[in-house]
């Protein structure tokens, strides 16, 4: 049997401004702001906001109301599979990428959505039109729930 060739996504840290990690095995949760980029290897979940690119890294996990400011790249999991979509949220400046091993349950909004094949996406997805921004830093926290 023949496969055509696979996708590849290939991610520069230092490019992306990647400044923050949450480790493996670690378990963030509450109202949380990064400033740059973050790499999530563990658990992180409450209301979120990136100023910069997400990567949810393989075993991670992130759940909750996000606000990026740049991209978010799935190779995990957003949301829990038996929690209902709208438990998880994410709005995106910028493109949502899932790629083989990525796993959505959420709702998502963002300008483009990119599925890489094997992905799995379960959830609305809603497209940010020209001119609309995702809410500013001081929006979305006023608005967050505790």
């Amino acid at each position: 049997m023949t496969h055509g060739p696979q996708d590849v996504m290939t991610l520069d840290p230092t490019t992306m401004n990647v400044v923050s990690r949450v480790a493996a095995g670690s378990h963030l949760n509450g109202r949380l702001l990064f400033d740059g980029g973050v790499l999530v290897q563990g658990e992180l979940s409450g209301h979120i906001v990136v100023r910069g690119h997400l990567v949810v890294w393989h075993d991670a996990t992130v759940r909750g109301r996000l606000s990026v400011h740049g991209d978010v790249y799935v190779f995990g999991k957003l949301g829990d599979t038996d929690a209902p979509e709208a438990a998880t949220s994410v709005e995106c400046s910028g493109m949502v990428c899932v790629a083989q091993s990525g796993r959505s349950n959420a709702t998502l909004l963002a300008r483009r959505l990119q599925l890489y094949e094997g992905a799995d996406v379960k959830g609305a997805f809603k497209t940010l039109r020209a001119g609309e921004i995702v809410p500013t830093l001081q929006d979305a926290l006023a608005t967050a729930t505790p």
